[in-house]
């Protein structure tokens, strides 16, 4: 393949039969994380809110992630680097035990952010298509120069642990609820509350999650297999350990929940059928 600087076809070495010439999206870094998020601070739905302070405990149900925004923003004095900032947006269910032995659902949002620095090289060339919205210019994307493109996937978190604490004195702000996009709260049909009398619940997380910086390229290529991110991905700091967080860290990642599989079975096995 070194010699192979053209499109066309090769001879056969190791399955490689034609370098192709793609315009694509080279990955200049990337990387993948397990986070233990505790304590997350649960804002249920206000038909909720009575539930909550009438329960004696509270278990963990299931989450289901609904939106991340995405911003990326060059790293000062460190040329090619750039900060992804992350904020997740999760719908989460879980089970209030009150006097009644069966257990109430009550639903609500969790907001956490994550910040990962990345190399995504430099370019200085603007890019236009034809690729346009029609009736009106894309006034982000004339403004913008040749920046990395930020791509998250994600998986729905698993919910490790969920408890109600009494808060007592000053209240802290409720800024996760302002900065809500219209669409996400819409998700709940209702509308979102922070707690009454003192009670809230906080709920600890477990995401999987890979990131990657992309630009648009033309590369000369074979094709091998998936690319998989082999470091984890840079914290802040590390907080003490605890069980719930234990038995995250336990779970091997799931790669087939990224990445679809070769082939598909179907419910029957008819490549050993035949016709008479």
């Amino acid at each position: 393949m070194p010699s192979c600087v053209v499109p066309g076809p090769v001879e056969d070495l190791n399955g490689i039969r034609e370098a192709v010439c793609i315009h694509t999206r080279k990955i200049f870094d990337s990387c993948r994380d397990k986070d233990c998020i505790e304590d997350l601070r649960f804002y249920p739905k206000a038909q909720d809110v009575d539930v909550i302070n009438r329960a004696l405990s509270v278990k963990g149900g299931s989450a289901q992630l609904l939106y991340v925004y995405v911003d990326v923003e060059p790293v000062s004095f460190n040329r090619g680097f750039y900060t992804v900032d992350m904020r997740f947006f999760y719908h989460v269910s879980l089970q209030a035990y009150c006097s009644s032995p069966a257990p109430v659902t009550v639903d609500g949002l969790c907001v956490f952010d994550k910040r990962v620095i990345l190399f995504g090289s430099e370019g200085n060339a603007k890019i236009f298509s034809s690729k346009v919205r029609n009736g009106e210019p894309d006034l982000q994307l004339l403004r913008r120069t040749n920046s990395p493109i930020a791509v998250v996937e994600a998986v729905d978190p698993i919910v490790l642990d969920a408890r109600i604490r009494d808060v007592c004195g000053k209240r802290d702000c409720d800024c996760d609820l302002c900065e809500v996009p219209g669409f996400v709260s819409e998700c709940f049909g209702g509308q979102l509350c922070g707690g009454d009398e003192g009670r809230r619940v906080y709920v600890t997380l477990g995401q999987f999650s890979i990131v990657r910086l992309e630009r648009d390229t033309q590369l000369l290529i074979p094709v091998y297999d998936y690319c998989m991110p082999d470091k984890e991905c840079s914290c802040e700091n590390s907080s003490t350990v605890e069980d719930p967080c234990c038995i995250f860290r336990n779970i091997s990642f799931p790669v087939g929940e990224f990445f679809p599989p070769n082939t598909v079975r179907g419910e029957n096995d008819f490549g050993t059928c035949c016709c008479k």
